[in-house]
């Protein structure tokens, strides 16, 4: 029964949608129900219609929530204990120790010693020499030179540039910051420690120390010493003595060649930009010219030869023996005693309790707001437009030529003969005999006995108080702030437009065109 009852509301609904869909498709000016219509359809019927409509918006939402966090503290204690501590104490003993020492003994002795000396004997000799000499000899030259200058010929043009500027506009925004600062707050408490402190104790005790003492003795001795005296003898000798004189020569040089630095002439041009002539001047170059000679004195020693009598002496060596005294040192050892007085120091430990002051610090939060205030910069651009002038240079080349003068310099070559004086030194050898005194040590064996000191250390047993440091930890709570997220929902209006169907007047006839 139910399915029959379907079919035909189905049928209906389709007929309904296919009316509207060819109606809709047409936009409502061919529609086949207005064919017959007195009035004919217009575009409003194809018109939408808006309406409201209410939508479900989440938003997510972020609260601060603050909870209790705990962190560690660790405190230092220090704990007494009681330790078994070991000083060594040193103490002096003696030992006997025998060692040998040898005696230095000097005797002096004599050798013969022969050795050669050789004796300069000088000789005068002349000889010639030849050499040449170059003379400068100057001649003056001229010469055409032909080169090229290139004019300056400058040209004045413009230009236009378009550009684009970006110009800053700056607008002013204020914001609101939150932030935690952490204020300290400082807590005072006081403890007692106690410590130990070692008093020293002086006790003075005296001892015996055998010691040897080393006398000297001097004895007074002889002993014969050869010496040799230089025992002079006079006598005369002639010896030829070289000497001179002083010529003075006159003699002219020729100047030096310098250089110099020349100007060539300079001409006028007209310069087509400030409207008249302007004066370039003329290349610079560099010239050699020769200085005019000087005179220059000249003097020339001239050597002589002249004999003298002259008085010498020469001395002869003679061997003569003297008794010498010396002083001989020898040490004799004389066993002493004596008594030192010293002073030993005990420490005495002493207890002695101190109250100490410490302070803690306990970090409070505080929540703090401050509004800040920025810019921000909107670069806006803005065309320009500017004209450029600018100049243009051409270089126009011209042809100049100049005479040019100019030195050359040749060489000519002169002998020159002179005569050179020279001594030439000739070693005569000759044999001469003498005799060296000479030391000979021998040593001889003495056999010492002393007393050596050694230091031997002694353990001392005592108890000592220490302070044992300690860890201890303990809890401390804080406050700690987090943001926790929450959806809110909420109603949002919305426009929603959808095409309106529109119905015209019903005509019971047909359609004129189609009958």
């Amino acid at each position: 029964m139910k399915s029959f009852v379907r079919v035909p509301i189905l049928a209906a609904i389709v007929l309904l949608v296919s009316v509207n869909t060819a109606s809709a498709g047409y936009l409502g000016a061919a529609s086949y129900r207005h064919c017959a219509a007195t009035t004919p359809a217009s575009f409003s019927c194809a018109k939408q219609q808006c309406y409201t409509v209410m939508k479900t918006v989440r938003d997510v939402v972020y609260e601060k929530q603050e909870y209790t966090c705990y962190r560690t503290v660790y405190e230092t204690v220090f704990d007494t204990k009681v330790i078994d501590c070991v000083k060594y104490v040193p103490e002096t003993h003696y030992r006997e120790c025998t060692y040998t020492v040898c005696k230095p003994v000097y005797e002096t002795r004599y050798r013969t010693c022969t050795y050669n000396i050789s004796r300069p004997v000088w000789e005068t000799r002349t000889k010639d020499v030849s050499y040449t000499v170059c003379r400068p000899v100057w001649e003056t030259r001229t010469k055409e030179v032909c080169y090229t200058v290139n004019r300056p010929v400058w040209k004045t043009h413009t230009k236009e540039i378009c550009q684009t500027v970006y110009k800053p506009v700056w607008e002013t925004r204020t914001k609101d910051i939150c932030y935690t600062v952490c204020k300290p707050v400082w807590e005072t408490y006081t403890r007692d420690i106690c410590y130990t402190v070692c008093k020293p104790v002086w006790e003075t005790k005296t001892r015996t120390i055998c010691y040897i003492e080393r006398k000297p003795v001097y004895e007074t001795c002889y002993r014969t010493v050869c010496r040799t005296i230089c025992k002079p003898i006079y006598y005369t000798k002639e010896v030829q003595v070289c000497s001179g004189r002083w010529k003075t020569e006159t003699i002219e040089c020729p100047g030096p060649v310098i250089r110099k630095c020349v100007q060539e002439p300079g001409c006028w041009i007209w310069d087509p930009c400030l409207c008249r002539c302007v004066y370039v001047p003329g290349k610079s170059r560099i010239v050699e010219v020769q200085c005019p000679p000087r005179t220059i004195c000249k003097r020339t020693w001239i050597p002589e030869v002249t004999t003298k009598t002259i008085n010498c002496v020469r001395y002869e060596r003679e061997i003569v023996k003297e008794q010498v005294p010396y002083t001989v040192c020898r040490y004799i050892c004389v066993p002493k005693t004596k008594t030192c007085t010293y002073r030993v120091c005990h420490m005495v430990p002493e207890k002695k309790v101190k109250t100490v002051t410490y302070r803690k610090c306990h970090m409070v939060r505080e929540k703090v707001t401050k509004t800040c205030t920025y810019k921000v910069c909107r670069m806006v651009p803005q065309k320009q437009v500017k004209t450029i002038t600018y100049r243009t240079c051409t270089m126009v080349p011209e042809k100049v030529t100049k005479t040019c003068t100019y030195k050359v310099c040749r060489m000519v070559p002169e002998k020159v003969t002179k005569t050179c004086t020279y001594r030439v030194c000739r070693m005569v050898t000759e044999c001469v005999t003498k005799k060296v005194p000479y030391t000979v040590c021998t040593y001889e064996k003495q056999v010492i006995t002393k007393k050596v000191p050694y230091t031997v250390c002694k353990p001392v047993h005592y108890q000592k108080t220490i302070r044992v440091p300690r860890c201890v930890a303990t809890k401390v709570p804080y406050t700690v702030t987090r943001c926790v997220p929450r959806t809110i929902c909420r109603q949002v209006p919305v426009t929603v437009c959808c095409p309106a169907p529109r119905y015209g007047r019903k005509s019971h006839g047909g359609c004129k065109s189609c009958g």
